[in-house]
């Protein structure tokens, strides 16, 4: 396991870890202290990787196209 905070890891990062803690927690071989903390630390990958895909998708989101369909720049994005 990172020492990295998980504020600061990419998606790749996050992932691989969430991977790796998921692993651990799956082979029943964890002590119920260190289970909890494990569940703990996936609980914030999992959370940092919902919030760098949602940030990806608002970027995508905001991409625009002209008639032919090429991209032509960026509006802001509006969730509604």
């Amino acid at each position: 396991m990172s020492d990295t905070p998980v504020e600061e890891m990419s998606f790749e990062q996050a992932m691989a870890e969430l991977e790796q803690v998921v692993a651990k927690l799956d082979s029943g071989d964890v002590p119920l202290d260190e289970s909890i903390a494990l569940y703990q630390r996936g609980a914030a990958l999992r959370k940092r990787c919902a919030d760098k895909l949602a940030e990806a998708e608002e970027k995508v989101a905001a991409i625009t196209l002209d008639g032919e369909g090429q991209p032509q720049g960026t509006t802001p994005f509006d969730p509604q």
